[in-house]
């Protein structure tokens, strides 16, 4: 560097410099000539929610967050973890305004380009609409299953005339695509729950955890999905109890606390073949703290270190 320039070439070393990719990864085109062990894709959409908007702004926030959370890291054991780990942020799906259907297809399109090019697909939604469209994206994958952290079921048929919006995306991924065995949901609490999609979700064999349960029966909830399969993982923001992680669109009382999150988590990825992760529902409009991106940023990357450690 130059006597006197205030210009570098290497990477800022402060969070709140610098261009924001996730974790400094390098930015690449989802078709681009790359390999990664991590690819990262975002998808801001949320013209499919039912109440307050806001997850389009996720993956913009979930990015800048990450920036705290740049590997390789040292724990309390001396154990580094992400040493050699690669990863590259692929940007954000380009959306059409108000094309759903046309937003549906790109999202897959980008899904499996990045999946093509990487280990371990990270996507940063968008309501949980947008994981069907993701989906779609491992039909090729022979037997599919999904975890999902949850509130809600997601599994409705139709709500306000559509059947396509953030409470169907299980519904439709299970009517689309053969190849998906299994949806585990865990989490479920409320007063909201649609008696036709909780018997519909039964009556295909899922399995679904109410909260109280999580705890209460870890290890048999765990062991019910046998071990080794392959596993996309799909968090919804409001799995978490809201007085830790206030900004999501519908926050439901007496959620995850993140320890009992981040266990989960982990006895799922050492149990199982971890395909894919998405976080969705995350509005950080509705937490001006900036708490809610810092823990779901720290969530994918403490799923990665589990994933992805040698």
């Amino acid at each position: 560097m130059a006597e006197g320039s205030v210009l570098s070439a290497s990477p800022p070393h402060l969070p709140y410099s610098g261009i924001a990719t996730f974790a400094r990864a390098p930015i690449v085109q989802p078709d681009g000539d790359w390999r990664a062990d991590v690819g990262v894709l975002g998808i801001p959409f949320d013209i499919a929610l039912g109440f307050r908007p806001g997850a389009r702004y996720a993956p913009r926030e979930l990015r800048e967050a990450s920036l705290r959370y740049v590997p390789p890291f040292t724990d309390l054991a001396g154990r580094t973890r992400m040493a050699n780990v690669t990863l590259a942020d692929a940007g954000d799906v380009v959306l059409p305004s108000l094309e759903p259907e046309l937003a549906r297809e790109r999202i897959t399109r980008a899904a499996r380009q990045v999946k093509a090019r990487c280990r371990i697909p990270v996507f940063l939604g968008g309501d949980h609409s947008v994981t069907y469209p993701l989906l779609r994206a491992f039909h090729d994958i022979p037997e599919l299953h999904v975890i999902q952290l949850d509130a809600h079921l997601d599994f409705t048929d139709t709500r306000n005339d559509t059947r396509y919006s953030n409470s169907s995306p299980f519904r439709r991924a299970a009517e689309d695509l053969p190849n998906l065995i299994h949806v585990t949901t865990l989490g479920l609490r409320g007063l909201r729950h649609d008696p036709e999609a909780v018997a519909a979700a039964r009556e295909r064999g899922h399995t679904l955890v109410p909260m109280e349960d999580v705890e209460a029966r870890f290890d048999e909830v765990m062991t019910a999905l046998p071990p080794g399969r392959p596993v996309y993982l799909s968090v919804d923001a409001d799995a978490l109890d809201p007085a830790v992680l206030p900004g999501t669109s519908s926050p439901e009382p007496d959620g995850f606390s993140y320890a009992l999150a981040l266990r989960v988590i982990r006895a799922v990825v050492r149990r199982h073949q971890l395909l894919a992760l998405d976080l969705v529902e995350l509005a950080p409009n509705l937490d001006p703290t900036g708490r809610s991106a810092l823990i779901g940023a720290r969530l994918i990357m403490e799923t990665l270190c589990e994933a992805l450690d040698d």
